[in-house]
Parts: structure tokens; C-alpha cells; sequence
């Protein structure tokens, strides 16, 4: 189906690219230290067909259950090295892929040049066998190309990943793919369909930032890759999916329905709606500081129905990582700490509130947006 990018191996079972078949991937939401739950979900994962599973780490406690977790899974492990590049020394021993976020390597060392921590992450990987995905998402990019690119978010994603891209050739490291992620199916359409344009060599995971709740979130994950699929771009992906713990292997069987479908020409639609109000949620992963934050995602959802039929955006996103960044575009943002709800209008803080209070304070701030698109 894929474009024949250059193939390389994710472990022993696992080829991407070269015309390979489609892999589906998906990632634990258990904690990594919690070894017997994320390798139980893992096997999971790995009977619903994933082909490569991956595994947030964010400190020396969770690298070593990383070694534990690999001690007992036999499926291709990736780590998601989120802010601390240099974690890759000690987890790459015990994985396959280690997957890197280009804006998140200036959170440590500032001073040190990108380039070095790069060569860094490859010359470990390299080392121990290991592939690299270069995971550039929307609200999370170069610094210098946002500021090159503010109202340009997809032209500053495709220069991130064919700047990093770059970095990986002049290394001769040539076991890497790449990710171009929005919340936004057509960005998602437009930097993946650019990116192969320029770079039909290099192989490609596919993937909404945040697709949100099934079933809307199934929709817009169809609604991005279905076309890129059919045009023979992508060689991985996942769906990523807002659900609770024991419903994570949907995930897999949706990404595997839909190349299936793909393949026998059969496209899925969207339903007809008269809904405006768009409402992205990250998927549930390990690096969710509040197991609430897949219930408070659900009560926001059935909270705002009153308000489908406004041109309104909310994002619901479950950790540090990602919530700061990926709330900035949506009308109201809400991202989830361990103790309390941090709550954003058009970018703009304000507060923080607790778990049971923040609907309320939701509501008023939809409800003034509501009248405000009214009035105007």
C-alpha cells in the first residue's frame, strides 16, 4: 500500500517501509513503574495485532521497569524519551525504537546545540540496534521555525522534520521514520502530503495528535489517513484514541480495519451532522497524571452537546507534556495536572481548578463564547 520508502527493522519481526504491510501501533496508558500492568497490557496490545507497542519513559525508576517490562514481552518494544533526551543511554538496551519530539530536546541543556543531542540519540541507537521515529507534532516544534512560520503551523512541522531528517543523513543513520501530527485532519493531510513530495525516500507513521473519543475520533482519524493511505503514504500508524485502560487494543483493531478497508476501496464517510463544536482529547497514555482525565474528557463531552451547533473548538488533554502546547489554538483548553484541571481561552490562562469544580467554570466560559458569536 506504502510508497516504496527505504525499509528498515523495528526488532526481529517488525519491517517498515520498502512496500512492507501497513504496521499498526499503539502505546500503553498503564504506568511504566507498574511492570505487571503494562506488560499485561502490552500482550494486549500485541494480540489485537500491534506490531510494535510503545512505552513512555520520563526517569531512571521508569528505565528500570523498562528492562523488567522487556524481560517478559516479546513484542517490538518503542520508548517515548518525551523531555530527557539522554534517557535514551539507559532505555535503548531494552528496546527496539526510541521516538523523539524535535521541540521538546531544547527543554534540557538549552545551550547544548540540537544537532549534538541528536547525534547523541542516534549514536545510542545505533549502538544497541535500535530505529528512531522523529515524532513532530503541531504543538511542539522547532522554536525558531514557529517564529519563522507563526501562522504557518504545517510549513513549520514539515521544515522541523526535514531539518531533522537532514541531521540523520549527514550521521549515515538511515533506520528512522517520521510523524507529521495535527489535531486537525486536513493539516494532517496537508504536511504528510508534503512531506512525501519532498522526501519519498524516508517512511512515515501516521497519526491524529489527539482523534479523541470513538466514535468521533475514529471519524477523524479515517477523515486524515484514508486518502494518504490510498495515495500509498504511510508505512505505520495509530489511531490514538481517548479510552479507559481495558479498551486500549481498540486502537489496534480500528487501524487494522481501516487499511483493510483501504485496501478493498471501501471509504467511510462521515455521518451526516449539523455539529460544529469540535472536541479533541489526547489519547490515554502513560503520561496522564490523573487516571479522572478519561472521565472528565467523557463529562465534557456530554456537557457541551447543547452547544453542537456553535464553530467552536475545545481541547481536553491529559498531561504536561502535551497540554501546554496543544490547548494554545482550541477556544477553550483544559489540561489535566495530577491535583487540579489547568483551564485556557484562546490560549489565554485561566486558573486552575479542581476536577469536580472546572465544568462549571467551563460552562460559563462556553456560554460567553456562545453569546459573544451571537452578538458579532
Amino acid at each position: 500500500m506504502g510508497l516504496k520508502t527505504r525499509p528498515f527493522r523495528v526488532g526481529q519481526s517488525t519491517v517498515i517501509g520498502g512496500g512492507a504491510p501497513v504496521v499498526v501501533q499503539s502505546m500503553c496508558a498503564t504506568k511504566t513503574r507498574d511492570v505487571d500492568a503494562t506488560v499485561a497490557q502490552a500482550a494486549a496490545l500485541q494480540k489485537a495485532g500491534a506490531g510494535i507497542v510503545r512505552i513512555a519513559c520520563d526517569s531512571d525508576a521508569e528505565a528500570e521497569a523498562l528492562a523488567e517490562i522487556r524481560r517478559q514481552v516479546t513484542v517490538p518494544l518503542s520508548v517515548d524519551l518525551q523531555e530527557n533526551y539522554r534517557l535514551a543511554a539507559k532505555v535503548a538496551p531494552h528496546v527496539d525504537k526510541i521516538r523523539y519530539n524535535p521541540g521538546h530536546l531544547y527543554h534540557l541543556e538549552p545551550a547544548t546545540p540540537v544537532a549534538e543531542k541528536v547525534a547523541f540519540i542516534a549514536r545510542t541507537a545505533r549502538d544497541h540496534g535500535c530505529a528512531v521515529r522523529i515524532g513532530v507534532n503541531c504543538g511542539s516544534v522547532d522554536p525558531e521555525l514557529q517564529r519563522r512560520h507563526p501562522e504557518d503551523s504545517v510549513t513549520a512541522m514539515v521544515e522541523s522534520a526535514l531539518m531533522h531528517c537532514g541531521i540523520l543523513d549527514g550521521l549515515k543513520f538511515e533506520a528512522y521514520c517520521v510523524s507529521l501530527k495535527d489535531s486537525d485532519p486536513k493539516k494532517v493531510l496537508e504536511g504528510n502530503r508534503r512531506f512525501a513530495a519532498r522526501r519519498p525516500d524516508v517512511p512515515i507513521h501516521l497519526g491524529l495528535t489527539e482523534a479523541g473519543m470513538p466514535p468521533g475520533g475514529v471519524i477523524r482519524s479515517r477523515l486524515a489517513l484514508e486518502p494518504l493511505l490510498a495515495e500509498g503514504i504511510g508505512d505505520t500508524l495509530r489511531i490514538s484514541l481517548t479510552l479507559p485502560n481495558e479498551r486500549k487494543p481498540e486502537e489496534v483493531t480500528e487501524g487494522l480495519r481501516m487499511i483493510e478497508d483501504v485496501k478493498r476501496g471501501r471509504f467511510t464517510a462521515p455521518p451526516a451532522s449539523t455539529d460544529r463544536l469540535v472536541i479533541i482529547s489526547c489519547p490515554s497514555c502513560s503520561r496522564v497524571e490523573n487516571d479522572r482525565f478519561v472521565d472528565l474528557a467523557e463529562k465534557v463531552r456530554s456537557m457541551t452537546e447543547y452547544a453542537s451547533p456553535h464553530d467552536l473548538t475545545i481541547a481536553v488533554m491529559g498531561c504536561r507534556v502535551n497540554g501546554p502546547g496543544e490547548t494554545d489554538d482550541a477556544d477553550l483548553g483544559l489540561w489535566c495536572g495530577p491535583a487540579s484541571v489547568n483551564l485556557k481561552r484562546k490560549g489565554e490562562p485561566l486558573g486552575s481548578f479542581g476536577y469536580d469544580e472546572v465544568l462549571g467554570r467551563l460552562k460559563r466560559e462556553l456560554d460567553a463564547l456562545i453569546a459573544a458569536q451571537k452578538t458579532s
